[in-house]
């Protein structure tokens, strides 16, 4: 397939509530967190992990599309991604299929990159001086019999907190032009819906701002994005 261009993509995600994508444990340390976030290992800073923003704009798109697509509706009603592998899929072409899967003529290598978000300049700054403290949100599960509360602590990056995140987008010849724009429909799902773990308890508004397409402003902002 003959490659046209690789669009940059980039701009700020800005927290309008707390963050949470879990970095897993196997053991807790007595007086330790059961659900930290992820972390660099090197600096100890939060970001966002390309896997996670890539998912959950495949999981909502597709979501969106099983009432046009017979094929992903099938799919999602076993558990799983659309692995219909048609080159009309804008799932399939954007994010990818399986190499086990036969596709539809050449529908050629994943199109979307989704890098990991790290923290903003200024934001980088003030927590490199120890003044961007993590925060730590108390969930209560309750025993319905007993009515007693067991709190678990839950580690988030606060609101307000910026990251800057980097897309790549491949166009190879023969694309839809419309393709771009089922990304940015994407982008403005997550934000109608939420990133990261405990979305329906507060978790993980967000907004994607300052939005430039290869080093130009394409969006300030994605309000005007019309997804249904």
């Amino acid at each position: 397939m003959e490659l046209i261009t690789i669009h940059k993509i980039s701009g700020v995600i800005l927290l309008q509530s707390g963050l949470h994508i879990g970095a897993g444990k196997d053991a807790v340390e007595i007086g330790g967190l059961d659900n930290p976030i992820v972390k660099n290992p090197l600096n100890n800073a939060p970001y966002i992990p390309g896997s996670s923003l890539k998912g959950k704009m495949r999981s909502l798109l597709e979501a969106r599309l099983m009432g046009e697509r017979p094929e992903t509706r099938k799919s999602l009603e076993k558990g799983k991604p659309c692995q219909c592998g048609k080159a009309g899929c804008p799932i399939c072409v954007i994010f990818g299929v399986s190499g086990s899967v036969s596709t539809e003529g050449n529908l050629g290598p994943t199109r979307l990159l989704v890098r990991d978000s790290l923290l903003a300049p200024e934001d980088l700054e003030l927590f490199k001086k120890g003044e961007l403290p993590m925060e730590i949100k108390y969930e209560n599960s309750i025993d319905r019999r007993t009515g007693v509360a067991n709190p678990r602590p839950l580690e988030r990056v606060p609101a307000g907190v910026k990251f800057a995140f980097n897309l790549g987008f491949r166009v190879y010849k023969g694309d839809k032009e419309d393709l771009l724009d089922w990304l940015f429909k994407g982008m403005r799902m997550v934000e109608l819906d939420a990133l990261g773990g405990s979305g329906s308890r507060g978790c993980g508004e967000v907004r994607f701002l300052d939005i430039h397409v290869d080093e130009q402003l394409r969006y300030e902002n994605l309000d005007g994005i019309k997804i249904f």
